[in-house]
């Protein structure tokens, strides 16, 4: 039974999955920016395409000069326009190419044929790939062959073949549907199965927001998030990409003026409270920065006028979307009652693990002791993992 399990094709997990929107590499910040406020899915794929013609390759292989380099959200120009250089002049830095905001770290992307097998994508996620390109059934159309050649608009389909993610998620899902097969692994703690990693990027509650980019750009790569502890290691909450990718730019003013613990209210699903907008606009005024907040006002809304500074500043004025900030409170996320964060403690079950995190739509879970102090975090990656060996030992069984 593992046999057949592993020999399942990753086109099985990618039925349904709507076709990537793509942006050529070619393209600038501005143009991430500008289809990223447009996009349903709050991210934009970034693609190097050749479309030369290539001698023995037929018309049913002129797709093999795209390559998905790279995957943009909202954080990714977040971070890159609180960057020194790029704060005083924002409108500039956004001419800048696209590349700019992509991570630099080999291997964050990879392809995979649709008749790959599971297993294939299981060994690539350890291996560090966050994000698996699979091609979708072939659409060639006259629509989606003119859409090849547009650099800005974002299209799906690359000479007329459209590709989707398989995320960690959508193998965990997987794994959860034939988890009877894993027996007794599911019911087991996780603090027994050595999943459970103190390698946690936390800032203090104090410090400066600022001083926590480099940490929500990692921690976005990683598909994890920032905690955001007390003197004495106390649990308070996080700072979640996710959350951060439903904000437009002008939060950036709020990242360089106010302390992590505020940062993480200043962005909580309900918008910023009314004194925490007033002390980012009065501490702009106090770093000589009144000139950043204009551009991000004319940025994040041209019809809008400049000196209703007060508005611009809100990260949630512009979304449409709203309720994907919302999230469920469960009796874990109740346990922290500062923190939208979602947690478990370290006598969990790995399943009980594996269904609260996709309830809750996260890659990872904080683990806590009874008095809120943070042991570490559980992540898909080390859940695969723990399947992987299981699988192999199932496989020397058969």
């Amino acid at each position: 039974m593992a046999v057949s399990f592993l020999a399942l094709e990753v086109s099985d997990l990618c039925l349904g999955k709507p076709a990537l929107r793509s942006l050529s590499v070619s393209a600038t910040v501005r143009d991430a920016l500008a289809a990223l406020k447009n996009s349903e899915e709050g991210f934009i794929s970034v693609w190097n395409c050749d479309h030369s013609p290539r001698i023995g390759f037929g018309e049913e292989n002129d797709d093999v000069g795209c390559r998905c380099i790279g995957k943009v959200c909202m954080v990714d120009v977040i971070c890159y326009l609180c960057q020194e250089e790029n704060l005083l002049s924002p409108s500039d830095a956004l001419k800048a190419p696209v590349s700019a905001i992509l991570p630099k770290i080999p291997g964050l992307v990879m392809h995979l044929e649709s008749s790959s097998s599971l297993l294939e994508a299981i060994d690539l996620i350890l291996q560090g790939t966050q994000y698996v390109v699979v091609p979708l059934p072939s659409k060639r159309s006259s629509i989606s062959r003119r859409k090849q050649h547009l650099k800005v608009s974002p299209s799906s389909s690359h000479n007329g073949r459209e590709f989707c993610w398989l995320t960690q998620e959508d193998v965990i899902r997987f794994l959860l549907s034939s988890i009877g097969l894993f027996s007794p692994l599911p019911n087991l703690p996780i603090d027994t199965l050595g999943i459970i990693s103190s390698d946690v990027l936390a800032v203090d509650y104090y410090s400066p927001a600022s001083s926590a980019v480099g940490a929500i750009s990692h921690s976005l790569a990683k598909q994890t998030s920032v905690a955001i502890v007390d003197g004495d290691g106390i649990f308070i909450g996080e700072i979640s990409p996710s959350t951060l990718a439903c904000c437009d730019e002008t939060v950036v003013a709020a990242i360089m003026t106010l302390s992590s613990g505020d940062l993480m209210a200043y962005i909580d699903c309900g918008g910023p409270p009314e004194d925490l907008l007033r002390t980012v606009k009065e501490r702009l005024k106090d770093k000589n920065l009144e000139n950043m907040l204009q551009e991000f006002t004319i940025l994040s809304s041209p019809t809008t006028d400049s000196s209703d500074e007060e508005s611009a500043l809100s990260p949630t004025r512009t979304l449409s979307k709203s309720g994907r900030l919302s999230r469920s409170l469960s009796y874990s996320a109740r346990m922290v009652r500062k923190a939208e964060a979602i947690v478990c403690h370290p006598k969990s079950s790995l399943m009980a693990v594996m269904i609260q995190a996709i309830a809750h739509r996260v890659n990872y879970l904080w683990v806590i002791e009874d008095d809120c102090s943070l042991i570490g975090v559980v992540t898909f990656s080390s859940i695969l993992k723990v399947f992987r060996e299981h699988l192999e030992t199932l496989c020397l069984d058969d």
